[in-house]
């Protein structure tokens, strides 16, 4: 089942969507469905441009280089352990929205990720026990000012940005994650084709990882990494970040 932030005529409303249905129909629900939501007995018609970030959540967790060939691109070592990071809400924005170009930077690039919503609270959860903690699957991308990330020696202001964490377009509940198609496309041309069995950390890792070092609340997003193959975005750019089993999330890119 998929589950979506719908624009509607009473405002932003969570709703559940039958994916073997396909009509652009979807069933309201109270609040979000990892908080409980209920049907509320409503239902409507959307069109796509009425999806919104299909997130809220307290803390958006990012892996770096969880993707060797990734690191190897950017002349790193792959990692010992997972490098985690963070990025701040006011970076998500959903599907197409747009991705702004800060005066600041000059390389603004993409990483297409799958990102993972915590359904249960989670602490010191070991990896046996993580997959317990989910919710469901969504696309992210994970924009970076590659300049300023080499320039700071951390990457808080790097990747940090307004609109710096595209979102959607809807999460999908009923998913295996081990070997998922992660593709990106800028302008129609595929940039980054990878598989997600070729993280070095699988999701279990890294939930166990992460909240081994912080509690995770339901709602909050672990973003896993990004395959091999970014490059760098331009004013007016079409982005496409599409997950295997998932869909595509689409934004555009404008400069400040």
């Amino acid at each position: 089942m998929r589950y979506a932030r719908i624009e509607t005529s009473s405002g932003l409303r969570w709703a559940r969507i039958d994916p073997v249905q396909g009509d652009g129909r979807a069933e309201l629900l109270s609040v979000a469905p990892w908080l409980g939501g209920a049907l509320t007995g409503e239902t409507i018609t959307f069109e796509e441009d009425a999806l919104r970030a299909p997130v809220s959540p307290r803390k958006v967790l990012c892996i770096g280089r969880n993707y060797a060939a990734h690191a190897k691109e950017l002349g790193n070592e792959p990692p010992k352990e997972p490098l985690l990071f963070l990025k701040p809400r006011s970076s998500i924005i959903g599907p197409f929205e747009r991705v702004v170009l800060p005066r600041q930077s000059e390389r603004v690039e993409h990483e297409a990720e799958l990102g993972v919503i915590i359904g249960v609270r989670a602490k010191d959860v070991s990896a046996a026990d993580a997959m317990k903690h989910v919710f469901g699957y969504t696309c992210v991308c994970d924009v970076t000012a590659r300049d300023l990330q080499k320039k700071d020696g951390q990457w808080s202001r790097a990747k940090g940005f307004d609109t710096f964490c595209p979102v959607g377009p809807w999460i999908e509940a009923d998913l295996d994650p081990r070997d998922l198609r992660v593709a990106c496309r800028v302008n129609g041309q595929t940039k980054q084709d990878g598989r997600t069995r070729d993280m070095i950390f699988d999701v279990p890792a890294l939930i166990a990882y992460c909240s081994a070092a912080m509690t995770l609340e339901p709602g909050d997003l672990l973003v896993t990494g990004t395959p091999e193959g970014v490059s760098p975005l331009s004013d007016g750019d079409r982005l496409e970040v599409e997950i295997e089993g998932i869909g595509v999330l689409s934004v555009s890119i404008k400069k400040s």
